[in-house]
């Protein structure tokens, strides 16, 4: 198939060009037709926050997106916000903030329903704008709206700062600065490896069309699904990192053709089928792990997982159908110069590494072991946590409000509890008022510690569904704000509901991020089994090995708990967190190693797939294992360091970002790769199958004959080793 995909390609170049330019010209008109959507909403069927908040909007219908805040705030010495002159400014802002669309209803810090909305000194408060849009349409053209017709606020002196969905609109930063940082980074890297201008464009080329098509898919998808802007820019680093190289992979396939004398049209049709086959393998793996992500049981992992999974398979669609067109067109401008030959006895860079691994296996693969180890402590004392505005960087609208919604009104004040009551049978009265059951759920959550303040019960016009907004103490996140929620579902709410037949619900921002990190503790095993089941089938189908199977395995565990050290030091802890933007350290939610644990799984099979491809060629050819160890990572030490340092720099530029959640990214994800290209695969895997020997290549006659025969590489090599030679010590030039 892959030679057939190749060869149809090879033969009419322009025509595949000119489809993949129309189909990228396409994308980029659909977008700018329909817009990109993102949000952050988060569901989590079946949790006891979800039920609350259903419960909720069908009782107390309001708004598409909720009550969002706009800031009012005077300095002090400057007139409050109840002087005259300044209550007047506001209501007729207020006035002309409801004439702007999707505006239904504004309330004021005066008005009856604005109870709480003023600061006891009278310098801050703020009105509750209510849209007819949900989260994920709220553009930044309301935002401008709402912000001019507050002009006249504006010109009383008071300063005017809208805050949550409002915010969150204009504070959306592009990321065209990190992808250019990185694009830039990796031409200087192609450069230097392919010694040509030209052959370091071809993958830049191919990993800009791929993620030019990716991006705005993923954009229109946004209008069907919540998908949260960290998930475009996760799906940006992957496709990004993952399109340039697998481009690399298959260009060093066909210049070594090339140079092996092969002709133009056949080198590529045989790059395809090649080292196209093992790129789409390795591209499958990492869709089957992100697949894995479903398991979790939540429409938030579906949408981090869909997200790099479609630049993924973009990228694969590039590699096999307009990379072999793209070589054709470009190939006497691609065919390498000849390099001068290496001095017989000694070799040079990674054959040098190569021979040092095999003569010294055990030193080295402790001093492998130890550094990872070293890396990954810090992870022991990892726990999920949950971000609100204060991770915001300063000067942005979402931390302006939030810190002073936090001075004026509490630090709980920015993510007040929703506790909802189903009775059993209609309230006494209308309001409630005199009914003993709500008056004991009123009196418990007043009394409860770690409740600031809890407002009096709001019955629905039903009669039965009653709601209370209790704001607590602490931050949302704060632990013991996740604290006080089970303590409200455990303890205070059952005790004051005893026998009643009362149904309570705890809701609101801080119950359902606790909800999503026990959710995520809770599947976590069966996702990371699954993943890894996956990733041990693949390599067990491509290597007819369960030892090289397993020990991969391992060895991606190792890595990536080396990953997580760093994120736990860096983030959670603080180290270093200034130099990358961060004012401290900063909660580290739970989908983040989650998700980094299905991407580094899935990525590792590049350099997985190409070290052992090489290996298994050179001992099914010589029958010595150890030979075709030093022989493998020799070929292939080069072009894996060369496609991780380019994948490392991509990441790194993301560091850009103002978002806390991108720079996890970028940080997890750059150690984890460059790790693996260097410890795992320069010093853990070869070590480990020098020690090994023909042990590597065991296979039982029974799962000899249930495995499938599939090769990745294309070669035709026979699956049974040739006869050792004579053994030669490799290492001669290294004692």
């Amino acid at each position: 198939m892959f030679t057939g995909v190749g060869r149809w390609c090879a033969r009419r170049p322009k025509r595949v060009v000119a489809a993949w330019l129309l189909l990228l010209a396409a994308a980029l008109a659909a977008l700018a037709v329909f817009g990109r959507v993102t949000s952050e909403a988060v569901n989590i069927p079946g949790s006891d926050s979800q039920t609350a908040r259903d419960l909720g909007d069908r009782a107390f219908p309001g708004s598409a997106s909720g009550k969002q805040p706009v800031l009012l705030h005077t300095a002090p010495g400057a007139a409050p916000l109840t002087a005259a002159d300044t209550t007047a400014a506001v209501r007729t802002a207020a006035t002309a903030i409801a004439a702007v669309p999707h505006v239904v209803a504004v309330t004021t810090p005066y008005d009856p329903a604005g109870t709480g909305a003023l600061s006891a000194d009278g310098h801050t408060g703020y009105l509750s704008v209510d849209l007819d849009v949900t989260g994920r349409e709220v553009t930044p053209d309301t935002t401008r709206a709402v912000l001019a017709a507050a002009a006249p606020a504006t010109a009383a002196g008071i300063e005017v700062t809208p805050g949550g969905y409002l915010a969150a609109a204009v504070d959306k930063g592009s990321t065209g600065r990190s992808e250019a940082i990185g694009l830039g980074a990796a031409l200087v890297v192609l450069a230097l490896t392919l010694g040509s201008l030209v052959a370091a464009g071809l993958p830049l080329i191919a990993g800009v069309i791929g993620l030019g098509i990716a991006l705005p898919v993923l954009g229109l998808v946004g209008h069907l699904m919540d998908v949260p802007e960290a998930g475009e820019t996760i799906a940006a680093m992957i496709g990004l990192g993952v399109g340039i190289d697998y481009t690399l992979f298959g260009l060093t396939r066909f210049r070594e053709l090339r140079a092996a004398g092969v002709g133009i049209e056949e080198a590529a049709v045989r790059t395809t089928a090649g080292s196209g086959k093992s790129v789409a393998f390795a591209g499958s793996a990492v869709v089957a792990a992100l697949a894995g992500l479903a398991l979790g049981g939540l429409p938030l992992l579906y949408a981090l997982a869909l997200a790099p999974a479609i630049a993924v398979v973009t990228a694969l669609g590039v590699n096999l159908t307009l990379l072999p067109a793209l070589l054709v067109l470009l190939g006497a401008r691609l065919t390498p110069r000849p390099a001068a030959p290496a001095e017989p006895g000694r070799p040079r860079g990674w054959g040098r590494i190569a021979a040092l691994v095999a003569a010294r296996p055990w030193p080295l693969l402790l001093a492998g072991l130890a550094l990872l180890g070293a890396l990954a402590a810090p992870a022991v004392h990892l726990h999920l946590g949950q971000l609100d505005g204060s991770s915001k960087a300063g000067g942005t609208m979402s931390r302006t409000a939030y810190d002073r919604m936090a001075a004026a009104f509490g630090p709980g004040a920015n993510g007040v509890l929703q506790v909802v009551d189903v009775l059993p049978t209609p309230a006494q009265t209308a309001g409630g008022a005199g009914d003993p059951r709500l008056a004991a759920v009123t009196a418990a959550l007043r009394g409860a510690q770690g409740v600031a303040v809890a407002g009096p019960p709001a019955v629905a016009a039903d009669g039965r569904t009653v709601r209370w907004q209790v704001t607590p103490t602490t931050a949302p996140t704060d632990p013991d704000t996740t604290a006080l929620v089970h303590r409200l579902r455990s303890e205070v709410l059952p005790a004051a509901t005893a026998g009643s037949g009362q149904q309570l619900h705890v809701g609101g921002t801080p119950a359902a991020q606790a909800d999503l990190n026990a959710r995520i503790s809770q599947r976590m095993p069966l996702v990371v089994g699954f993943v890894l089941t996956v990733a041990g089938l693949l390599l067990l189908l491509a290597f007819r090995s369960p030892v090289v199977a397993l020990k991969a395995a391992v060895m991606n565990l190792v890595s990536v708990a080396a990953a997580y050290g760093v994120l736990t030091a860096v983030f959670q802890d603080g180290r270093g967190a200034r130099l990358i933007g961060l004012e401290g350290a900063v909660p580290v939610p739970g989908y983040v190693p989650l998700l980094m644990f299905a991407v580094l799984f899935g990525l590792s099979m590049d350099y997985e797939v190409f070290l052992l491809s090489a290996v298994r060629e050179a001992y099914l050819r010589q029958g010595d294992n150890r030979r075709a160890v030093v022989e493998g990572l020799s070929r292939t030490g080069r072009i894996i360091s060369s496609a991780a340092l380019i994948m490392v720099a991509v990441f790194l530029s993301y560091l850009l970002s103002d978002d806390p959640v991108v720079k996890m990214f970028g940080i997890g994800l750059a150690t984890a790769v460059a790790l693996d290209a260097t410890v795992v695969r320069g010093l853990l895997v070869p070590s480990t199958m020098v020690l090994l020997g023909d042990g590597n290549w065991w296979l039982p006659a029974w799962l000899d004959r249930l495995l499938p025969h599939v090769d990745i590489e294309g070669d035709g090599h026979s699956e049974h080793p040739a006869p050792a030679e004579a053994p030669v010590d490799p290492a001669p030039a290294v004692r």
